[in-house]
């Protein structure tokens, strides 16, 4: 019985314990530049393992339409992600979204007003 109890333990552990360190992006700055029509995004997301534990998606939104949707198959180092759109279809007023989606757990989107 103590072996039973004992082994489905380990194996909670096993399963739950990575997603204790897994978290959504911290924070995610966005600029849009009118002359050259592009969107800058820089995803915040401290990882050890920028392999195993990264942003894996990035999906781009304009007046609350999605846009753009980019896989990732790493981040770029154990700090951020940074992307770069060329959006040619932005006027003054639109709202630009920036969502980022963490390959273990979580997301988190931000959004601005273009000038």
């Amino acid at each position: 019985m103590k072996k039973k109890i004992l082994l489905s333990l380990l194996f909670v552990c096993l399963v739950f314990v990575p997603f204790a360190y897994a978290h959504p992006p911290k924070d995610i700055e966005i600029s849009y530049d009118p002359a050259t029509k592009m969107l800058t995004a820089l995803i915040l997301h401290d990882t050890s393992n920028p392999s195993g534990h990264y942003i894996k998606r990035v999906d781009v939104g304009l007046n609350g339409k999605e846009i753009i949707r980019e896989e990732i198959s790493k981040q770029d180092n154990n700090n951020f992600q940074k992307v770069i759109y060329f959006i040619p279809d932005v006027k003054a007023g639109d709202k630009l979204s920036v969502e980022g989606y963490c390959s273990v757990s979580g997301k988190l989107e931000r959004e601005i007003t273009a000038e």
